[in-house]
Protein backbone atom coordinates (compact mmCIF):
# COMPACT_ATOMS: atom_id res chain seq x y z
CA UNK A 1 0.00 0.00 0.00
CA UNK A 2 1.50 3.30 -0.84
CA UNK A 3 0.72 5.89 1.04
CA UNK A 4 -0.59 8.77 -0.27
CA UNK A 5 1.30 12.55 0.13
CA UNK A 6 -0.76 16.08 -1.36
CA UNK A 7 0.94 17.89 -3.92
CA UNK A 8 0.52 21.16 -3.85
CA UNK A 9 -0.45 23.62 -7.19
CA UNK A 10 2.67 25.65 -8.35
CA UNK A 11 2.75 29.61 -9.02
CA UNK A 12 2.62 28.41 -12.60
CA UNK A 13 -0.10 26.12 -12.96
CA UNK A 14 -2.13 28.78 -10.78
CA UNK A 15 -1.63 31.76 -13.34
CA UNK A 16 -1.99 29.78 -16.20
CA UNK A 17 -3.52 26.26 -15.57
CA UNK A 18 -2.24 23.24 -17.77
CA UNK A 19 -5.18 21.57 -19.62
CA UNK A 20 -4.65 18.96 -21.33
CA UNK A 21 -5.31 19.90 -24.62
CA UNK A 22 -2.95 22.63 -24.74
CA UNK A 23 -0.28 21.47 -22.43
CA UNK A 24 2.85 21.32 -25.24
CA UNK A 25 2.25 24.60 -25.99
CA UNK A 26 1.79 25.85 -22.64
CA UNK A 27 4.99 24.05 -21.20
CA UNK A 28 7.39 24.88 -24.46
CA UNK A 29 6.36 28.49 -24.18
CA UNK A 30 6.99 28.54 -19.97
CA UNK A 31 10.34 26.34 -21.08
CA UNK A 32 11.75 28.75 -23.54
CA UNK A 33 10.74 32.25 -21.09
CA UNK A 34 12.65 30.28 -17.93
CA UNK A 35 15.64 29.75 -20.29
CA UNK A 36 15.47 33.28 -21.71
CA UNK A 37 15.15 34.73 -17.90
CA UNK A 38 18.20 32.44 -16.96
CA UNK A 39 20.08 33.73 -19.93
CA UNK A 40 19.25 37.16 -18.79
CA UNK A 41 19.91 36.60 -15.12
CA UNK A 42 23.73 35.16 -15.78
CA UNK A 43 24.48 38.64 -17.83
CA UNK A 44 23.65 41.32 -15.38
CA UNK A 45 26.02 42.16 -12.89
CA UNK A 46 25.24 43.79 -9.50
CA UNK A 47 28.11 45.10 -7.55
CA UNK A 48 28.44 43.44 -4.14
CA UNK A 49 31.01 42.47 -1.68
CA UNK A 50 33.62 40.69 -2.39
CA UNK A 51 32.43 39.84 -5.51
CA UNK A 52 29.54 41.15 -8.19
CA UNK A 53 26.87 39.11 -7.72
CA UNK A 54 24.79 38.07 -10.60
CA UNK A 55 20.93 36.42 -10.20
CA UNK A 56 21.69 33.18 -11.60
CA UNK A 57 21.13 31.17 -8.87
CA UNK A 58 18.29 32.75 -7.60
CA UNK A 59 16.70 32.32 -10.77
CA UNK A 60 17.57 28.61 -11.17
CA UNK A 61 16.05 27.74 -7.53
CA UNK A 62 13.10 29.81 -8.87
CA UNK A 63 12.43 28.01 -11.60
CA UNK A 64 12.52 25.39 -9.55
CA UNK A 65 9.85 26.58 -7.10
CA UNK A 66 7.49 28.52 -9.88
CA UNK A 67 7.65 26.12 -12.51
CA UNK A 68 7.35 22.37 -10.18
CA UNK A 69 10.10 19.70 -10.78
CA UNK A 70 9.54 18.18 -13.73
CA UNK A 71 8.56 21.81 -16.28
CA UNK A 72 11.53 23.09 -13.86
CA UNK A 73 14.14 20.21 -14.82
CA UNK A 74 12.95 20.47 -18.33
CA UNK A 75 13.54 24.61 -18.72
CA UNK A 76 17.49 24.06 -17.23
CA UNK A 77 17.89 21.02 -19.66
CA UNK A 78 16.85 23.01 -22.32
CA UNK A 79 18.56 26.30 -20.95
CA UNK A 80 21.96 23.70 -21.08
CA UNK A 81 21.21 22.41 -24.44
CA UNK A 82 21.02 26.25 -25.54
CA UNK A 83 24.73 26.67 -24.29
CA UNK A 84 26.05 23.09 -25.71
CA UNK A 85 24.46 24.87 -29.11
CA UNK A 86 27.13 27.04 -28.74
CA UNK A 87 24.25 29.96 -27.66
CA UNK A 88 26.22 32.65 -25.26
CA UNK A 89 23.85 31.98 -22.36
CA UNK A 90 26.23 31.08 -19.46
CA UNK A 91 27.95 33.58 -17.40
CA UNK A 92 31.27 34.99 -19.23
CA UNK A 93 30.42 33.75 -22.37
CA UNK A 94 31.36 34.35 -25.12
CA UNK A 95 34.46 36.00 -23.67
CA UNK A 96 35.53 32.77 -21.96
CA UNK A 97 34.40 30.14 -24.32
CA UNK A 98 31.21 28.71 -25.75
CA UNK A 99 29.54 25.50 -26.44
CA UNK A 100 30.67 22.02 -24.84
CA UNK A 101 34.54 23.37 -24.23
CA UNK A 102 32.70 26.25 -22.01
CA UNK A 103 30.71 23.27 -19.96
CA UNK A 104 33.32 21.38 -19.44
CA UNK A 105 35.54 24.16 -17.96
CA UNK A 106 36.03 24.78 -14.47
CA UNK A 107 32.41 26.09 -13.86
CA UNK A 108 30.91 22.62 -15.50
CA UNK A 109 29.98 21.10 -11.91
CA UNK A 110 27.54 23.67 -11.28
CA UNK A 111 25.99 24.04 -14.45
CA UNK A 112 24.60 20.13 -13.54
CA UNK A 113 24.19 21.40 -10.08
CA UNK A 114 21.55 23.83 -11.36
CA UNK A 115 19.34 21.03 -12.82
CA UNK A 116 19.46 18.84 -9.76
CA UNK A 117 19.07 22.00 -7.33
CA UNK A 118 15.80 23.12 -9.83
CA UNK A 119 14.27 19.34 -9.37
CA UNK A 120 15.09 19.73 -5.71
CA UNK A 121 13.03 22.98 -4.99
CA UNK A 122 10.15 21.63 -7.21
CA UNK A 123 9.67 18.80 -5.75
CA UNK A 124 9.85 21.25 -2.72
CA UNK A 125 7.27 23.82 -3.81
CA UNK A 126 5.06 21.11 -5.15
CA UNK A 127 5.16 19.76 -0.93
CA UNK A 128 3.95 23.22 0.06
CA UNK A 129 7.52 24.83 0.85
CA UNK A 130 7.22 27.85 -0.60
CA UNK A 131 3.80 28.55 0.91
CA UNK A 132 5.50 30.05 4.58
CA UNK A 133 8.94 32.30 4.57
CA UNK A 134 10.73 29.96 6.72
CA UNK A 135 10.06 26.79 4.68
CA UNK A 136 10.78 29.07 1.48
CA UNK A 137 14.36 29.67 3.13
CA UNK A 138 15.17 26.32 3.75
CA UNK A 139 14.00 25.36 0.38
CA UNK A 140 16.35 27.96 -1.13
CA UNK A 141 19.22 26.67 1.55
CA UNK A 142 18.75 23.00 0.12
CA UNK A 143 19.01 24.39 -3.35
CA UNK A 144 21.77 26.24 -3.17
CA UNK A 145 23.50 23.12 -1.22
CA UNK A 146 22.73 21.10 -3.83
CA UNK A 147 24.62 23.54 -6.07
CA UNK A 148 27.88 23.87 -4.42
CA UNK A 149 27.90 20.27 -4.15
CA UNK A 150 28.54 18.84 -7.68
CA UNK A 151 30.62 22.40 -8.66
CA UNK A 152 32.73 22.25 -5.76
CA UNK A 153 33.65 18.29 -6.62
CA UNK A 154 33.92 19.00 -10.57
CA UNK A 155 36.52 22.20 -9.89
CA UNK A 156 38.93 20.01 -7.37
CA UNK A 157 38.94 17.64 -9.62
CA UNK A 158 39.75 19.80 -12.51
CA UNK A 159 42.20 22.10 -10.92
CA UNK A 160 43.30 19.77 -7.75
CA UNK A 161 42.90 19.55 -4.27
CA UNK A 162 45.76 21.13 -3.43
CA UNK A 163 44.68 24.63 -4.67
CA UNK A 164 42.15 27.02 -2.67
CA UNK A 165 39.14 25.54 -3.93
CA UNK A 166 36.72 26.65 -1.84
CA UNK A 167 37.81 30.18 -1.78
CA UNK A 168 37.80 30.43 -5.34
CA UNK A 169 34.24 28.21 -5.48
CA UNK A 170 32.20 29.10 -2.40
CA UNK A 171 33.17 31.65 0.07
CA UNK A 172 32.89 35.03 -2.14
CA UNK A 173 29.82 33.70 -2.80
CA UNK A 174 28.00 33.14 0.40
CA UNK A 175 27.18 36.72 0.80
CA UNK A 176 25.51 37.47 -2.22
CA UNK A 177 23.58 33.54 -1.83
CA UNK A 178 22.12 34.88 1.70
CA UNK A 179 20.73 38.13 0.43
CA UNK A 180 19.18 36.18 -2.81
CA UNK A 181 17.83 33.34 0.19
CA UNK A 182 15.89 36.40 1.93
CA UNK A 183 14.57 37.64 -1.20
CA UNK A 184 12.85 34.72 -2.16
CA UNK A 185 11.74 34.09 1.17
CA UNK A 186 9.70 37.17 1.18
CA UNK A 187 8.58 37.13 -2.44
CA UNK A 188 7.17 33.38 -2.44
CA UNK A 189 5.03 33.72 0.53
CA UNK A 190 3.95 37.41 -0.73
CA UNK A 191 2.76 36.17 -4.06
CA UNK A 192 0.81 33.72 -2.33
CA UNK A 193 -0.43 35.49 0.19
CA UNK A 194 -1.81 38.04 -2.60
CA UNK A 195 -3.13 35.07 -5.11
CA UNK A 196 -5.17 33.93 -1.56
CA UNK A 197 -6.32 37.02 -1.71
CA UNK A 198 -7.43 37.39 -4.96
Amino acid sequence: MTQHTMTYPTLANVAWPSHRAGALLRNTILAILGSVLLWASAKVQIPFYPVPMTMQTFMVLAIGMAYGWRLGTATLLLYLAEGAFGLPVFAGTPEKGIGLAYMFGPTGGYLIGFVLATAVCGWLAESGWDRSVSKTAAAMAIGNLVIYVPGLLWLGALVGWDKPVLAWGLTPFLLGDLVKLALAAAVFPAIWKLLRRG
